[in-house]
């Protein structure tokens, strides 16, 4: 079984974290988006997170459950940890470490192997900077265009493309009522697969700390389906740096 979910969720995360009359322009959209989801104030004030919750993912054997933990470092520090139920396989428990300490990323899979993060999933975790990309995307520059206008659901948005300095690129879809991001496409690279486009629809937002987070993720790609439900969310924690780095004699 193969589990290409912690790039997106990790990405999902930090775009909501971003947060009438349609805005004209690309800078507008962005402007409405950060200051639905809390303001640049608040958002400036976000140094740490750590969220966890619970997963599941669709097999042609029925749904695997599971635990997911995510533990975000600004600027852009990341380590995700999944632990699937196989027994309803026939099989124990299925583990999938990855982390990002700022330049390299791991992944340890007690089913796939150990590898080292490299392509485009290394590129997209370069790029999520914490607590959002949105917040400081020119300082990095990364740039963000105006996409079409679309249907999501029942949800009018519109559509922003964000196009970082190296990696690919990406598509935030801003609902127009709220102006809260309710959807992410961006493009993975999977040992085994190859290039995949993974889709993140975001819903049940709620405030923590001042900023909006949304507790329902829904990643839907070729691979598989993916459901997360997150339970707690806690920011500005103190986290042990060595959670990001490769695990000594791996």
């Amino acid at each position: 079984m193969r589990v290409s979910v912690t790039g997106c969720l990790v990405a999902a995360l930090l775009f909501a974290s971003a947060g009438g009359a349609l805005a004209q322009t690309a800078d507008e959209v962005v402007d409405k988006a950060v200051a639905a989801l809390g303001g640049r104030e608040a958002l400036s004030k976000l140094t740490s997170r750590s969220t966890s919750g619970k997963i599941s993912v669709s097999t042609p054997a029925g749904e695997v459950p599971g635990t997911v933990e995510v533990f975000n470092q600004a600027p852009n520090k990341v380590r995700t940890l999944i632990t699937l139920d196989l027994s309803s396989l026939g099989a124990g428990a299925m583990t999938v470490d990855q982390r990002f300490d700022g330049t390299t990323g791991f992944a340890a899979d007690s089913m796939q192997g150990n590898r080292d993060i490299t392509g485009d999933q290394l590129a997209n975790m370069k790029n999520a900077d914490f607590p959002t990309p949105l917040l400081r995307y020119k300082e990095r520059g990364t740039k963000i265009e105006l996409g079409p206008k679309e249907k999501v659901g029942d949800h009018d948005v519109q559509v922003l493309v964000i196009t970082p300095q190296t990696g690919p690129t990406s598509r935030v879809s801003i609902d127009t009522q709220s102006w809260l991001p309710i959807r992410l496409v961006q493009t993975l690279e999977l040992p085994e697969v190859g290039r995949v486009e993974q889709t993140s629809d975001l819903s049940d937002y709620r405030e923590v700390d001042g900023v909006k987070v949304p507790f329902g993720i829904h990643n839907v790609s070729a691979v598989q389906t993916v459901n997360i439900t997150l339970t707690k969310v806690e920011h500005n924690v103190k986290i042990d740096q060595a959670l990001f780095s490769k695990p000594g004699g791996v």
